[in-house]
């Protein structure tokens, strides 16, 4: 999942994205309003995660140009404004969550995945699809009752795929949910995780196809 962090505390905001980061999600990161604001408008992110003392444009604004462009990314507030009434505001205004520093780096991490679950319409913190079942708490997955522990890109991958089982992910929508703006991420190298994916996958009669010219998806394997 692809998550966009506006902060301007340099120190916070680099704890925030190496943390967010070694959880597998691919992190983009501003320090000031007016980037927040351009770069939510130019790329597509599950998530915004979005502090309102924003230097050049307030974080109330960044959000109220979000959702008047009729924006999809559920966005978190992050602030030390924590008066009721701000509360209020910020969520009238369309964000989806209010946290307020300081904050437990265990609650914020529940939220974010709380959040992702809604974004992509599930209700439970599990997700299986044959004998491949995926924990959302713990951003772990299960073959055939057995851990299957993956490399954080192909882990991402296989959450897309388990996430749309039964739908084709788009090749463009895997490079823009697992990559940031550092990032780079070829056919070729998709092609690879595919690849290794098939064969951890094969012996649960799981497999991951290819529609030709578009994307990939969940399949069982034929008999």
């Amino acid at each position: 999942m692809r998550i966009l962090l506006a902060e301007d505390n340099l120190s916070l905001a680099e704890g925030l994205v190496a943390l967010l980061r070694q959880s597998g999600y691919a992190v983009d990161v501003v320090h000031d309003g007016a980037s927040a604001e351009a770069l939510a408008a130019a790329e597509s992110f599950d998530l915004v995660i979005l502090d309102l003392n924003l230097p050049q444009m307030d974080g109330i604004e960044v959000l109220r140009a979000m959702r008047a462009r009729r924006n999809p990314a559920a966005v978190m507030i992050l602030t030390a404004r924590g008066a009721p009434e701000e509360r209020v505001r910020g969520l009238d205004l369309g964000a989806d969550d209010y946290l307020i520093k300081p904050f437990d780096i265990g609650e914020f991490e529940a939220r974010i995945r709380s959040l992702l679950r809604r974004q992509a319409g599930l209700r439970n913190s599990t997700v299986s699809f044959g004998d491949l079942v995926l924990d959302q708490t713990a951003r772990s997955f299960l073959l055939a009752g057995q851990p299957l522990d993956l490399p954080a890109r192909e882990r991402g991958l296989l959450e897309l795929l388990i996430m749309r089982a039964g739908k084709v992910v788009a090749r463009d929508s895997i490079v823009q949910s697992l990559t940031s703006l550092e990032d780079d991420l070829s056919a070729n190298a998709i092609e690879q995780y595919v690849s290794r994916l098939r064969k951890r996958l094969a012996p649960a009669g799981l497999t991951v196809r290819t529609a030709r010219g578009i994307g990939y998806f969940l399949d069982r394997a034929q008999p």
